[in-house]
């Protein structure tokens, strides 16, 4: 059995994050939602504490970590703000792919300089056309020669305004599925790459959000990850290792309302006594509870097997399924709390309960999961 028992280095990693979390997001986070702000200088800030770029090792600039250590962080940073949490680390996720099917060459020759100052990656896989259906992409990689060109559009892209780099899954021929998509790592400085406008989005609103359309890219083959038609396998690869850390951000969100609504039922006073003391409020308080801990609990489970070896597949769809539902039905129940006032913008929780919402989209979405789940189950009966 997995022992969670947190080591000096692990609990001063989480003491430095949450304390990130309390001076340097949570300040700036009611704003930057209410105004949609992307907050670069707090994620330079991120960058400078090593609290960016979590998955890459040491030797390439990263900072090396474990998964679990991975969602130590992500947990105290999503408390204060999930939307500049998911732009915090949107870099794992865009760099992931190059972890997997990058060539050391490639690894040295594109990890090390982005590493060694202030960078923003994007992963560029979900389509207008289709989100959870990640094998029927249409942006094409017609090869010709030493290099492809790609054209397309993506959507949804985590940070694409200000990325200086793209991973990207094109196919070659869309009638081939799976078997068709290719995996390329793409500058911003790219011709034909183009960001389009910022989202308006319900939650995340301090995380930036467009469109990247290809138009004619030329892209060398030496920027091509793995071989052709490897593509599809580095992405679902890539997400079995970031799905993990979403269950973490949910975490995190889920704990702020449970944090939110104990103390602001401790001092509300209703019939002559704090609600903390009605029964009602007491029995909602503890399911929240026990949600969030058994979200955390699957998340560090989920984080645990795969540092130890294994793929993780069910225990990462498990984890960032439960806790991202978890996520959202605490949250709602924290405005439930406060009652009327939870419904307003001037208290934290409305804010809660949007920002938890991505959670069951984002990262495969929760019908997906579900899938998954039973599909990896069903295996131990085949």
């Amino acid at each position: 059995m997995p022992d969670f028992s947190l080591t000096a280095e692990q609990e001063g990693v989480r003491d430095l994050a949450r304390k990130f979390a309390k001076t340097e997001m949570l300040p700036k986070a009611a704003e930057a939602d209410r105004l949609g702000r992307f907050p670069e200088e707090v994620l330079r800030k991120a960058w400078e504490l090593g609290l960016m770029n979590l998955n890459i090792p040491s030797e390439y600039g990263g900072s090396g970590l474990s998964l679990l250590d991975q969602c130590l962080i992500v947990e105290e940073l999503a408390h204060a703000c999930g939307g500049m949490t998911t732009s915090i680390i949107a870099n794992c996720l865009a760099l992931e792919p190059i972890l997997l099917g990058g060539s050391p060459e490639q690894k040295s020759r594109v990890l090390s300089p982005f590493c060694g100052s202030y960078n923003i990656a994007s992963f560029c896989l979900t389509e207008p056309s289709g989100g959870s259906d990640a094998g029927g992409l249409l942006t094409r990689a017609r090869r010709d020669g030493d290099h492809y060109v790609l054209d397309g559009e993506k959507c949804f892209i985590t940070n694409a305004p200000h990325a200086s780099l793209y991973t990207v899954f094109a196919t070659t021929d869309p009638a081939l599925r799976h078997r068709g998509i290719c995996a390329f790592y793409v500058p911003r400085s790219t011709e034909g790459v183009v960001p389009g406008k910022e989202e308006e989005k319900m939650g995340h609103r301090a995380s930036s959000t467009s469109t990247v359309r290809f138009e004619h890219a030329t892209v060398p083959v030496s920027q091509r990850l793995g071989a052709e038609g490897d593509g599809f396998s580095i992405a679902m690869r890539t997400l079995d290792q970031t799905r993990t850390p979403i269950g973490a951000l949910a975490t995190g969100i889920a704990q702020a309302a449970v944090d939110y609504a104990s103390e602001y039922a401790l001092k509300r006073r209703t019939f002559g006594k704090p609600i903390a003391e009605h029964q009602a409020i007491q029995i909602k308080l503890a399911n929240m509870a026990q949600a969030v801990h058994a979200a955390r609990l699957l998340t560090w489970q989920a984080a645990w097997t795969i540092d130890h070896g294994k793929t993780g597949t069910l225990e990462s769809s498990i984890a960032k399924c439960f806790a991202s539902d978890a996520a959202m039905q605490v949250a709602d129940e924290a405005i439930q709390v406060f009652g009327g006032y939870g419904y307003m913008k001037e208290y934290p929780v409305e804010k809660l309960l949007r920002d938890a919402k991505l959670t069951q989209i984002y990262e495969g979405s929760n019908e997906i999961q579900r899938i998954v789940i039973a599909r990896e189950h069903l295996k131990a009966y085949a």
